[in-house]
């Protein structure tokens, strides 16, 4: 179980880094590198919209690498989306310009954004199910934890390697602009080699090793997934739009406000998504462990039941203006996204049959991502032009009672086999 859970952290941790780190360029660089030629408001908005067309292929990559998990095994399929993974992010760092090759770079930019979705697509699923397919029942909870974990470490990750290539550049240093933006991209090479020998030595799941052998493979699993568990598919997918929404918001939307609009210094901004990273991890390890003893669908709920009123607050205590309102604000924010989080990884593959769960895990998972982390970025800064911070946040507030239903609608999990 240690060597299962390790794996489960170390590439989970190295592959969302890989995504993340995206998401702060796309806020920070890309208007400026890739869209020169546009107004500022059409170039954020291009710029987070390559950022949202990675969720276009995540379900597809859902589908196709759930399809795969469910068949030839959780292991093989999670190493086809690490070394995806790993190719994707490192292209992006050694794209040109576009004022070196012209319109090529955006569309380069953009294929290589779809194949990083299409990859993370099957990440989570899988890693989850590493752990929670062999792990004890009663400690499910507490093994799921670590792709959990590796989740909010790629948030201090991603934040914390853009930080210090950026302090080390200084402020308005052209030269971070030109190429130091690139080294957290080709700093991804060094780590995904890493995460895939961890990741090799781990063993197939006990749990897909049974199913394999004792189940006679007809038709497809998501047609018989849609087919048996689709109202559970839907509820599933409403689950995980909180934390989505909540963490891509916080990491991509408004951390460009607060360093275009408000004029706030780029390193305070990534200081406090380090810090609000660690909170993360922190919390969702609390809701994780106390899922195995009070039950996935309770913790779940309480932590919903915070989040959504914060969610309604959130953007208005960002546009106070204030530094220490930001950062409190900030770290507030990532803190819940733990503790919604925390229970995920046991609680939707619980709630799935094994002979499809890889699939469904995936598809749910991402359903929640698209809506969550897809499509508030790029709607906030229109509706914020429109109907100024109170249109965000009420945005932000409805997605988040969707998942506080959604979870009070789906039934309690832990004593299940």
């Amino acid at each position: 179980m240690r060597r299962i859970s390790m794996a489960g952290y170390v590439g989970s941790a190295i592959e969302f880094y890989d995504f993340f780190i995206y998401g702060t360029a796309a806020a920070l660089v890309f208007p400026t590198v890739f869209f020169p030629e546009l107004s500022h408001v059409m170039a954020t908005t291009a710029s987070l919209g390559t950022f949202a067309a990675a969720f276009i292929a995540r379900p597809v990559g859902a589908a196709v690498f759930g399809h795969f998990g469910d068949r030839l095994g959780r292991k093989r399929t999670l190493v086809a989306t690490l070394m995806l993974m790993g190719v994707a992010t490192v292209g992006v760092g050694l794209i040109p310009s576009t004022a070196t090759i012209g319109v090529a770079a955006p569309l380069l930019l953009i294929t290589l954004r779809l194949m990083q979705g299409f990859a993370v697509g099957g990440e989570w699923a899988g890693s989850v199910l590493m752990s929670a397919e062999s792990a004890p029942a009663e400690r499910r909870g507490f093994y799921g934890m670590f792709t959990q974990l590796g989740l909010g470490t790629a948030l201090v990750l991603s934040n914390f390697v853009f930080l210090a290539v950026h302090f080390f550049f200084g402020e308005d240093n052209p030269a971070f602009m030109q190429w130091g933006w690139r080294i957290p991209f080709l700093l991804s090479a060094v780590l995904i080699v890493a995460a895939l020998i961890i990741r090799l030595a781990a063993d197939e799941t006990p749990v897909f090793a049974e199913t394999d052998s004792t189940t006679t493979h007809q038709g497809m699993p998501l047609v018989t997934l849609l087919r048996t568990q689709g109202r559970s598919v839907l509820l599933a997918g409403g689950v995980a739009i909180c934390a989505a929404m909540l963490v891509f918001q916080a990491g991509t939307y408004i951390t460009h406000y607060a360093a275009e609009h408000l004029d706030y210094s780029t390193n305070m901004v990534l200081l406090a998504n380090v810090v609000g990273g660690l909170c993360a991890v922190g919390c969702a390890a609390v809701t994780a462990i106390l899922s195995d003893s009070r039950g996935r669908r309770r913790v779940t709920l309480c932590a919903f039941m915070l989040a959504a009123p914060w969610a309604f607050a959130v953007f208005p205590l960002v546009a106070t203006e204030s530094h220490v309102v930001f950062g409190v604000a900030i770290v507030v924010t990532y803190a819940f996204v733990g503790l919604c989080m925390g229970p995920l990884a046991a609680f939707l593959p619980e709630t799935f049959a094994p002979e499809h769960r890889y699939t469904a895990a995936a598809l749910s998972h991402t359903m929640g991502a698209v809506v969550g982390g897809a499509l508030p970025p790029v709607l906030s800064p229109v509706l914020a032009g429109h109907f100024g911070g109170w249109g965000v946040a009420l945005m932000m507030g409805g997605l988040a009672m969707v998942s506080l239903l959604c979870v009070a609608a789906l039934p309690e999990t832990r004593p299940r086999r």
